[in-house]
C-alpha cells in the first residue's frame, strides 16, 4: 500500500459525511460509497469495474438481481491507464466517471465517452510552468527522465520543443520502464544504467522527472542501489523537478532509507483549497473504524510500522500497534495531513456527483430534460463584491481610441472619437481601424456593418416611372409611324420625304427601347451592348434629321432657274448621309468593343453604405468619343437647320428640327455635367432620362405638328392648300 494515497480514501469519506450533514443538499438521502483497489493492474482493474457493476454472490456479467445497491458514479483511478480501462467498461453502461489523475494529453474530448469526465488540470500549462521555473532559475543545461510509456512520449516531444523554443539545452533524455519485474537482477541492472548513471555522469545539475506513483518508486531504489552499488561520493548539489503527476511518495519500508539525493527538491502541485474541517476529520482517525474499513488496519501497521495482536495474543509486544498512533507526526511522503491536491479533486468530485443527484428531480419533464421552470434571477452585485477598477481614466469605449495627453503619463490618456470611415470595435484600442471594402462603420463607429449591394431595378419607384414612360413614348411612336404608313399617300406625307420620316421613327422606336438596356442588374450581355446600341441608333436617328435638314435647303435651292442643285435631288444624296453616318459610329463601337469592352463591376468606393452593381465602361475615352461624334451630328444639323428656319412658309419644317435640335443639344450638353457629379443608381438614371427626353424633343417637335394636321385638320392635307399657302 502507498500509504500516502489513504488520504484520498479519507477525503471521500469525509465529503460523503459533510453532504449527509448537510440539509441544503440531498434533504432525507443519504449518500454512501465502496472502494475498490485496483492493485496497479489491468487485468484486475477490469474485474474490478465489472464486480463493482454486476457481483452479488457471485460473478455474471450483464445481470443483476437488484437495483438497491447499483452505483450512480465513479471517482477513479489516479493513474491515466486505470482512468481508461474503467472508461472502456462503465461507459457501456452510461454510468458517469470523474477522474482525478493524469490523462492522456493527446485525447481530445470528441473522443472521450460523454460519460467521462476530467478533474485533474491540463498537462500543457504544467510544461510552461517547467519553462518559466528553468529561466527563473537561469537553468539552460538540464536531464529528463520520463515515464517509458505514451504519456511520457508525448511530454517529452512536447518539452523538447518548448525547450528548443525558450533557448534551454536538454543534455539527456531517458526513459524508466513503465514494466518488469524488479526481482530479477538484470531488470534492476538495466533500472540502474538508465538512471543512475547518466544521473552522476552528467554535467548537468537539474533534472526533470515525469511520471507517476511508480516511476518515483523505481527511481528511488534505483537511485540507492546505485550508490550502494558503485559507492561514489558525488556532490549532491543537483535539483531534481518532479511534475505534478509524480507526486513525491515514499513507501513504508523505504523509511530508513538516506534520501539526501533529493534534498532541494522541487515539486509541482496540483492546485488545492486548505479544508479546516479535514484536518479535525483527520484527527479524528482511529483504527477502531476499520470494521467499517477494511484499508485502515493494513494502513496503520504500514504507516506506524506495527501490528495489531490478534485476538488471542492479549499481551503487549515491541512493534505493537495501540490505537493511540497520530497520523500528524508521520513524515508527508508517508501521509500528509493537509489536503493534497488529488484529494481535494476528489473532494470536488462527490460534490458534482452529489448536487447533479440534487438537480434531478427538479429538471425532469415529460419529454426532455430542463434546467428550471423559474425564471433566472440577477444576482444583485454590491460594490465590496466586484474587483475595484485603479486606472487614471476610465476605459475608451468602442467607437473611440486612446490619445497621448502631453506632459503626462502615458497611462493617462484621452478618448478620441474615431474618424469617418473607422471603426474600433473593442475598449482602449490603441488606433481605429478601417472597415473593408464591403462594409461601412456603424453610426458609432464600434463595428463595421455589411453595405447593401444596389442598381435601378424595376420594382422600385424610379425603375417602374422611368419603364412606364419608355412604354408610354414607344406606343406614342408607333402610333404615329402607323399614321404616316395609313396617310402615305397624302400631299403633307410625301412633301416631307416620308421615306426618311420612316427611318426616323423607327429608329426613335429603337432609341426609347433602348432604355431597358440600362434597367435592372447588370449583366455581361447588357453592359456589352447598351452603350454601343445606344450610340448607332441615336446616330441613324440623328442623321435622319440632318437628310430632312439638307433636303429642305438643297429643294429650296434647286427651285432656281439653272441651279446645279436639282441632280443632288434623289434617294441617292438620302442613303449616303444616314449611310456615312452610321458606319462612323459603327467602327467606333466595333473599336471600343474589340479593345475595352464594358463589363458588369462592383462599385464599393462610390458611396459609403452601398455597393453599386454597375457597368464599367472598360474605356471612358471611347465613351466619350461616342458622345463626341454624335454631338458633332447634332450640331450639324442644327447649324443648317437654323439658316433655313426663314424659308418659305411650305418648307417650313425646318423650324421644327431647329426647336428640336436645339432642345437635343440642351439635354446632352447638361447630361455630361450631370453624368459626372451623380453617384450610385443615379447615374443610370440621368442616363436613361437623357435618352427618353432627347427622343421626344425628336418626336413631338418634328412629328406633332404633322400629326394635328393629319388626323385633326385633313381640309389642310391637300395639294391645293400647299400651292395656295406657297404663292
Amino acid at each position: 500500500m502507498v500509504t500516502k494515497f489513504y488520504q484520498h480514501v479519507l477525503a471521500l469519506a469525509f465529503a460523503v459525511s459533510e453532504i449527509n450533514r448537510n440539509p441544503k443538499i440531498l434533504p432525507n438521502v443519504t449518500l454512501g460509497f465502496h472502494i475498490y483497489d485496483s492493485y496497479y493492474d489491468v487485468k484486475m482493474t477490469y474485474r474490478t469495474t465489472l464486480d463493482m457493476l454486476f457481483k452479488l454472490h457471485r460473478f455474471v456479467p450483464n445481470y443483476r438481481c437488484d437495483i438497491q445497491e447499483s452505483p450512480t458514479a465513479v471517482v477513479g483511478g489516479l493513474g491515466y491507464d486505470i482512468s481508461y480501462h474503467m472508461a472502456d467498461i462503465l461507459s457501456l453502461y452510461k454510468i458517469p466517471q470523474l477522474t482525478y489523475g493524469s490523462y492522456r494529453p493527446e485525447r481530445s474530448d470528441t473522443t472521450q465517452p460523454p460519460s467521462f469526465y476530467r478533474l485533474a488540470p491540463n498537462e500543457a500549462h504544467q510544461s510552461m510552468g517547467l519553462i518559466r521555473l528553468l529561466q527563473y532559475f537561469n537553468w539552460i543545461w538540464v536531464g529528463l527522465f520520463a515515464v517509458d510509456d505514451d504519456s511520457g512520449e508525448h511530454f517529452m516531444q512536447a518539452l523538447q520543443e518548448l525547450l528548443l523554443q525558450n533557448k534551454i539545452c536538454l543534455a539527456f533524455a531517458e526513459r524508466i520502464p513503465n514494466h518488469g519485474n524488479w526481482n530479477i537482477l538484470g531488470d534492476l541492472a538495466d533500472l540502474i544504467s538508465k538512471i543512475y548513471l547518466p544521473f552522476i555522469d552528467s554535467k548537468a545539475n537539474t533534472f526533470i522527472m515525469y511520471g507517476e506513483t511508480r516511476t518515483v518508486v523505481k527511481l528511488i531504489i534505483s537511485l540507492f542501489l546505485g550508490d550502494f552499488q558503485y559507492k561514489e561520493n558525488p556532490s549532491y548539489s543537483k535539483v531534481w523537478v518532479m511534475t505534478a503527476q509524480a507526486d513525491f511518495t515514499l513507501l513504508s519500508t523505504q523509511r530508513a532509507w538516506d534520501f539526501e539525493f533529493f534534498h532541494g527538491a522541487i515539486c509541482f502541485t496540483i492546485s488545492s483549497s486548505e479544508r479546516l474541517e479535514f484536518q479535525t476529520f483527520l484527527h479524528a482517525v482511529k483504527p477502531q473504524w476499520s470494521d467499517r474499513d477494511s484499508f485502515l488496519k493494513e494502513f496503520w501497521e504500514q504507516a506506524f510500522d506495527c501490528t495489531f495482536p490478534n485476538q488471542q495474543e492479549q499481551r503487549k509486544l515491541d512493534g505493537t500497534c495501540t490505537g493511540e498512533e497520530k497520523l500528524e507526526c508521520l513524515p508527508e511522503p508517508l501521509f500528509e495531513m493537509h489536503m493534497s491536491g488529488h484529494s481535494y479533486s476528489i473532494y470536488n468530485a462527490v460534490y458534482a456527483v452529489a448536487h447533479a443527484l440534487h438537480a434531478v428531480p427538479s429538471s425532469r419533464s415529460n419529454y426532455r430534460r430542463v434546467v428550471s421552470d423559474q425564471r433566472a434571477q440577477l444576482q444583485h452585485l454590491q460594490p465590496w463584491q466586484v474587483l475595484p477598477i485603479s486606472v487614471c481614466n476610465a476605459y475608451c469605449p468602442p467607437g473611440s481610441h486612446k490619445a497621448k495627453k502631453e506632459g503626462e503619463n502615458f497611462c493617462c490618456y484621452s478618448c478620441v472619437l474615431c474618424p469617418e470611415g473607422m471603426v474600433s470595435n473593442q475598449k482602449d484600442m490603441s488606433a481605429c481601424i478601417k472597415c473593408p471594402g464591403e462594409l461601412y462603420p456603424s453610426n458609432g463607429h464600434n463595428q463595421c456593418i455589411p453595405k447593401v449591394i444596389t442598381f435601378l431595378s424595376y420594382e422600385e419607384p424610379l425603375g417602374i416611372t422611368l419603364s412606364s414612360v419608355t412604354v408610354s413614348f414607344s406606343l406614342a411612336t408607333a402610333l404615329v409611324l402607323g399614321t404616316f404608313i395609313k396617310h402615305k399617300d397624302t400631299p403633307i406625307v410625301k412633301a416631307n420625304n416620308k421615306n426618311v420620316s420612316y427611318a426616323l421613327l423607327i429608329s426613335l422606336l429603337l432609341c426609347f427601347l433602348c432604355s431597358f438596356l440600362f434597367l435592372g442588374r447588370p449583366s455581361k450581355m447588357t453592359c456589352f451592348f447598351r452603350q454601343a446600341a445606344f450610340g448607332i441608333i441615336f446616330t441613324v436617328a440623328v442623321s435622319c434629321v440632318l437628310v430632312k435638314t439638307v433636303t429642305v435647303v438643297v429643294a429650296f435651292m434647286a427651285t432656281k432657274p439653272g441651279s446645279y442643285m436639282r441632280k443632288w435631288l434623289g434617294k441617292s444624296l438620302t442613303i449616303f448621309i444616314v449611310l456615312s453616318c452610321f458606319i462612323i459610329q459603327t467602327c467606333i463601337c466595333t473599336i471600343w468593343l474589340g479593345t475595352s469592352p464594358p463589363f458588369p463591376d462592383l462599385n464599393i468606393q462610390s458611396l459609403a453604405e452601398e455597393i453599386i452593381v454597375e457597368c464599367n465602361e472598360g474605356s471612358v475615352l471611347m465613351f466619350y468619343i461616342v458622345l463626341g461624334y454624335l454631338g458633332l451630328l447634332s450640331l450639324i444639323s442644327l447649324s443648317v437647320a437654323f439658316p433655313a428656319r426663314k424659308l418659305p412658309e411650305s418648307f417650313n419644317e425646318a423650324k421644327f428640327i431647329t426647336f428640336s435640335m436645339l432642345m437635343f443639344c440642351s439635354v446632352w450638353l447638361s447630361f455630361v455635367p450631370t453624368y459626372l457629379s451623380t453617384k450610385g443608381k443615379y447615374v443610370v438614371a440621368v442616363e436613361i432620362f437623357s435618352i427618353l427626353t432627347s427622343s421626344a424633343a425628336l418626336l413631338f417637335c418634328i412629328f406633332l405638328p404633322k400629326c394635328y394636321i393629319i388626323v385633326l385638320r385633313p381640309e389642310l392635307n391637300k395639294r391645293n392648300q400647299l400651292i395656295k399657302r406657297n404663292n
